[in-house]
């Protein structure tokens, strides 16, 4: 059956108004530092991958400061991995043993972040995978004699755990289930036993969690009772990925997930961390584009996130807490996008993010009534020229941002906030 049921317009207002949120990749992978994927891509038996289980203790973990980061990076919601592929559960989940509860951590970090995502207002979602690696009934059905309802239940179970047991939910996040993926004999254990039962599933979130959104990273248009068209690693529209054949649906709510490295999970070696101007871009282009930005981190075995990816983090903050206003609550630009400068707009108000640090930057297609501009955060005036359908404005080098300068755009000097 097909899912009856979306998010409530309230949920799906807050969220497209958030814009901003953090992805956590963290799990027993992370004592391996090769990334969320090493138990496949290493071939790794499932027996000999457990037994990372008897190794992991985050003693350095502190979910308060992961709340305050988020909070203080301009992040309003988090999402954070309660199962990944492997199969090891990061709560106290009561349908598995193999959790984290029984490693010699012995706490639930998810539990710790309910409390304290609310103490910083910030929204907890869970990245829940729908493929399993492990789980006897989804890879080893035959040899177990399990079926694939037995792994249904455990699913849909885990599920009704998470919207019942922490509060608020900001989102049900799923993966796992590509249909564009090419199989092969090294992954054809990936492959389903039968239907996920979508229907039945997101009918049930959206009893439990009315306010919540649920995304499925199928790289396809959404399915019934899915709220949200998610891009990963690209850009809406975009495709230097591979795998985002899909164009964003028309009147569809977006969001784009990225890595703040090039890896979802903790990797030692990986030395590509983004810098916060290349960071504020990213998410300026995506609200010009009417999506949100997911920006993943994936915490070290010890339960910190990287300082230096945390430092990043927190000038992205610096720079929301001076232009915000052209990010949060915004609607798509109508102004032409170019390699120089994006745009989102409330209601007639218009703001330009100018990607570089250029005295000038012409727009195209800005609409003939824009005729006052002024900079975040301090109202500083600026200089336009209309020359036939471009505008040009002259930036005053007083007022720019070192990471993005923000031109508010009105019909009149009231206009502008």
């Amino acid at each position: 059956m097909q899912a009856q049921k979306q998010v409530s317009p309230e949920g799906l207002a807050w969220f497209q108004d958030a814009r901003f949120g953090m992805f956590i990749h963290w799990g027993l992978y992370a004592l391996l530092a090769r990334g969320e994927w090493v138990m496949h891509i290493e071939g790794i038996a499932p027996p000999e991958y457990a037994r990372l289980a008897e190794q992991f203790n985050p003693t350095a973990f502190d979910a308060r400061a992961w709340a305050k980061l988020a909070a203080d990076a301009g992040q309003r919601y988090m999402v954070i991995t309660s199962r990944h592929h492997d199969g090891f559960s990061m709560y106290d989940t009561a349908l598995s043993d193999y959790k984290i509860p029984n490693t010699p951590f012995g706490r639930d970090p998810i539990r710790e972040l309910a409390d304290a995502c609310a103490d910083q207002g910030v929204k907890l979602g869970f990245y829940v995978s729908l493929l399993d690696w492990r789980h006897p009934a989804y890879r080893f059905r035959e040899a177990t004699g399990q079926t694939w309802d037995d792994y249904l239940a455990f699913l849909h179970g885990q599920v009704r755990e998470l919207c019942t047991n922490y509060g608020e939910v900001a989102c049900i996040w799923f993966d796992g289930d590509w249909p564009h993926h090419d199989f092969n004999d090294t992954n054809q254990y990936f492959l389903p036993g039968g239907s996920f039962e979508y229907g039945q599933l997101y009918d049930m979130i959206h009893t439990l969690q009315p306010n919540a959104v649920v995304i499925n990273n199928r790289h396809e248009v959404p399915l019934p009772g899915e709220d949200i068209q998610g891009f990963e690693q690209d850009l809406p529209g975009q495709n230097t990925a591979g795998f985002n054949v899909t164009k964003p649906a028309a009147g569809m709510p977006l969001e784009v997930c990225m890595t703040i490295n090039k890896n979802w999970g903790y990797h030692s070696t990986d030395a590509g961390l983004k810098p916060a101007r290349q960071l504020v871009a990213t998410l300026a282009r995506a609200a010009s584009a009417g999506a949100n930005l997911l920006l993943n981190v994936g915490p070290t075995p010890q339960g910190e996130i990287v300082p230096e990816h945390a430092a990043e983090l927190r000038a992205v903050g610096a720079w929301l807490a001076r232009n915000g206003r052209a990010i949060y609550g915004t609607s798509a630009g109508i102004i032409a996008p170019s390699a120089d400068a994006v745009s989102t707009r409330k209601g007639g108000t218009h703001y330009v993010v100018v990607l570089n640090d250029a005295d000038s930057v012409t727009l195209h297609d800005a609409p003939p009534e824009l005729t006052h501009a002024v900079l975040l955060p301090d109202n500083t005036p600026a200089e336009l020229a209309r020359d036939g359908g471009a505008l040009t404005i002259t930036l005053p080098r007083e007022g720019r941002d070192p990471l993005a300068t923000v031109v508010v755009l009105s019909a009149t000097a009231a206009g502008a906030p």
